[in-house]
């Protein structure tokens, strides 16, 4: 394994050095690691809009919400959320977007629920991560 060392006075940013010890005080990597993950980091573009749609409290309610149940209505989700039908909507058709719930059309209802079990299970783990703190 090869490690290439670089003077820290030339990477700092801005001029700017971390006074932590959570950080490296001299900058020291590992240039087949850097460059076997440096290679595969873009299989996450597009996902921050992914994430974004988690960063929404209202929306991270809804889709709770969507894990307890195998599917709710529009109105359901309004009044859990205390919002209007339309606000509901919006919300759950940014979901749908992001193809992480579907709905169905029954007479003048729509139901909607998720798509993936995944979902599901990256609640479970945010909330137990949240119950860690």
């Amino acid at each position: 394994m090869s490690i290439t060392s670089i003077n820290k006075k030339e990477h700092d940013l801005d001029g700017i050095k971390s006074r932590g010890k959570d950080a490296c005080e001299t900058f020291i990597f590992d240039p087949e690691k850097v460059e076997r993950r440096q290679q595969e980091v873009g299989q996450t573009d597009g996902l921050s809009q992914l994430f974004k749609v988690f960063a929404d409290d209202t929306r991270l309610k809804i889709v709770y919400a969507l894990t307890q149940e195998d599917e709710m209505c529009v109105c359901d989700v309004a009044t859990i959320i205390g919002s209007t039908n339309a606000t509901a909507s919006h919300h759950l058709r940014m979901l749908r977007n992001m193809g992480l719930a579907e709905y169905r059309k029954k007479g003048k209802m729509v139901f909607y629920r998720l798509v993936s079990n995944h979902v599901h299970h990256l609640m479970q783990e945010a909330l137990q991560l949240k119950e860690k703190k």
